[in-house]
């Protein structure tokens, strides 16, 4: 069984309608933010365990300029970083000291990675950043760039993550990029595409995903 996972009801209604008939996928639309994203998965996990044998996230992002990616691109998460987890000073987020280190980077499973970028010809391929608060200067965006070599940003994939790796499950990360990381300009985003663009991708790899593990 597959657990679909996405912040919004937004991202995740194209989702639901494309893959409802499938019987081996649940769905749980987990909220914005890594807080309550990690209280509703840990709280569907211990509720249901050995339920799920992966976690599919997806959902919209912001791409980083200069990053190489553009908007309506579909992105694959290698890894998840939590970007603005720190301490902040002079525009920059700098690591806490070794007496205070906590992890703040997540993998994701390799294998994974590579069968589902053989079957999304074209995607970007890189590490996602979480972030608490959205990126709404270009400054901002190219100093998180910078820092992890980030492809977008989110606000939940690190936390699921980190719940999937203390749960022990497989967890993959698609999205698709709905607006730049630039000075703030929503009239320019393009969040209807890209939610559909979105579930386009989960249909895809789906039925594919489900056959590993049957």
């Amino acid at each position: 069984m597959i657990l679909v996972v996405a912040a919004t009801e937004m991202e995740m209604e194209p989702v639901r309608e494309r893959l409802g008939a499938q019987a081996r996928c649940d769905f749980l639309v987990c909220g914005i933010g890594p807080v309550e994203t990690a209280v509703r998965l840990s709280a569907l996990l211990a509720a249901h365990p050995r339920r799920y044998a992966l976690i599919l996230h997806c959902g919209v992002a912001g791409a980083y300029i200069g990053a190489g990616v553009e908007v309506l691109d579909v992105c694959l998460a290698t890894r998840e970083v939590l970007g603005d987890l720190g301490i902040e000073g002079n525009g920059r987020v700098i690591p806490f000291p070794s007496n205070l280190a906590v992890a703040i980077e997540f993998p994701l499973d390799t294998a994974l990675c590579r069968q589902v970028a053989a079957l999304l010809p074209g995607c970007r391929v890189g590490t996602f950043v979480t972030v608490n608060t959205a990126s709404a200067t270009a400054r901002r965006g190219a100093a998180l760039r910078q820092r992890f070599d980030g492809l977008c940003e989110n606000m939940e994939g690190a936390a699921v993550a980190r719940v999937c790796q203390e749960f022990a499950l497989p967890c993959l990360e698609v999205r698709v990029v709905s607006n730049l990381v630039e000075d703030r300009d929503p009239s320019r985003w393009r969040l209807a595409e890209a939610c559909q663009k979105n579930a386009d991708a989960v249909a895809q790899l789906a039925p594919a995903l489900l056959a590993t593990l049957a």
